[in-house]
């Protein structure tokens, strides 16, 4: 048994793991949790990460999702981090928006949040590196998902790594930053004012400097019109439009009525794993 594991739940006959360690990148210790379908007591199977949106921890999609029948009946494995550095000598901001429960997937290198906030590299480097070296878990099929905050890291951490990640898809995602309230508090407090280093993590911007991507996977994308953040934050007729540039696939659906929570992301997880579970084979 791994000495990550603080927690373990048996869950459509698969194993649901929580976990903790302490990490060199965020300088503290960090949570996740871990779902394994039963095929992975065969052999190593892909493995799909959730990244969470604003105010979430790794509890979030592990209670809400409703995702681990599907996951075991595909034989995909499930990564839920948490969404930020936390602690006491951890920096934090009075909004939502800012600070723990808001690390935004970008490595900072403005004070007070350099020391801690560096979540783009943990999720790129030292988590991926950690649970693919200690459970059984296929390093050449791995896909990324997410919603909102995390939706925005899960594109522009694919879009900078095709590489490494197979399959990307989103709930809501804050496509552009660079275009709305949330990114540019986010952006100007984790990496400075200046715009040019806010494109590395726009997800717009990414998609305009692929160059002809018309051979690439498609992206399956799911936002609802009832979502009170639609025209203010998330704009996804923006990734719509970049993605167009450049010849990407992208299934971008608009479901009257769906707001911007968890029952929307139970109502669609079931496509959203297929949809990796086929591009990851």
């Amino acid at each position: 048994m791994s000495e990550l594991i603080v927690g373990e739940h048996r869950c459509f006959d698969g194993r649901l793991l929580y976990c903790e360690h302490t990490s060199a990148v965020t300088n503290c210790k960090m949570r996740f949790s871990l779902y394994l379908p039963p095929a992975a007591e065969k052999r190593p199977v892909p493995l799909v990460t959730w990244l969470s949106g604003l105010t979430c921890t790794e509890e979030n999609f592990t209670a809400k999702a409703g995702a681990y029948g599907k996951a075991s009946e595909l034989g995909l494995a499930i990564l839920a981090p948490d969404t930020s550095p936390r602690g006491e000598d951890v920096a934090d901001d009075e909004g939502y928006d800012m600070g723990q429960g808001a690390g935004f997937y970008v490595d900072a290198t403005e004070a007070p949040w350099k020391p801690h906030f560096q979540m783009y590299s943990y999720i790129t480097r030292e988590l991926r590196e950690l649970v693919l070296r200690e459970f059984p878990l296929d390093s050449s099929r791995l896909g990324i998902f997410g919603h909102s905050m995390g939706g925005h890291g899960a594109l522009t951490i694919y879009l900078k790594n095709q590489d490494i990640y197979k399959s990307v898809s989103a709930y809501a995602p804050i496509v552009s930053p660079m275009n709305c309230p949330w990114g540019h508090k986010a952006l100007s407090g984790y990496i400075g004012d200046d715009r040019e280093g806010w494109r590395q993590y726009d997800s717009c911007e990414l998609m305009k400097a692929l160059g002809d991507a018309s051979s690439r996977p498609e992206i399956l994308v799911d936002q609802g019109l009832g979502d009170p953040f639609l025209e203010e934050q998330l704009k996804p007729e923006l990734f719509d439009e970049a993605c167009a540039g450049v010849g990407q696939k992208l299934t971008l659906r608009r479901h009257d009525g769906y707001d911007h929570g968890y029952f929307f992301i139970q109502t669609f997880m079931d496509d959203h794993l297929s949809h990796h579970a086929q591009l990851l084979g």
